[in-house]
C-alpha cells in the first residue's frame, strides 16, 4: 500500500527526471545551433580548400563520410564512430545491469 510521503517521492522523482530531460534535450538544441553558425561563419571565411568528414548513425550502425585532400578528418570521423559504438554497448550493458 502506498502512503502519501511515497505518493508524493515518487511523483516528485517523475518531475526532476522529466525537467533533466528537458535540460538534456535543450543543452543538445543548442550544441546543433551553435555547430551550424561555427560551419556558417567557417564556410564564409575559407579559401577555398575544404576538408570534411561526418558520421551519420541509423542505430548503432555509424556510415562515416569524407571529402578532401587530406585524410585527417576522414580518419576522425571513424575514430568518433569507433567509440561511439563502443560507448553505446558499454552503457547499454550498464542500463541491463542496473534494471536486474
Amino acid at each position: 500500500m502506498l502512503t502519501c510521503k511515497k505518493l508524493s517521492r515518487s511523483t516528485n522523482d517523475e518531475s526532476t527526471g522529466f525537467q533533466r530531460l528537458i535540460l538534456l534535450f535543450m543543452a543538445g538544441f543548442l550544441i546543433v545551433v551553435v555547430g551550424v553558425v561555427v560551419l556558417v561563419v567557417a564556410t564564409i571565411l575559407s579559401d577555398g580548400s575544404t576538408n570534411l568528414g561526418a558520421v551519420i548513425f541509423i542505430g548503432p550502425f555509424p556510415i562515416v563520410v569524407g571529402v578532401g585532400i587530406e585524410p585527417w578528418m576522414i580518419l576522425f570521423s571513424i575514430i568518433l564512430a569507433v567509440l561511439s559504438v563502443i560507448m553505446f554497448f558499454v552503457l547499454r550493458r550498464e542500463v541491463k545491469r542496473a534494471n536486474v
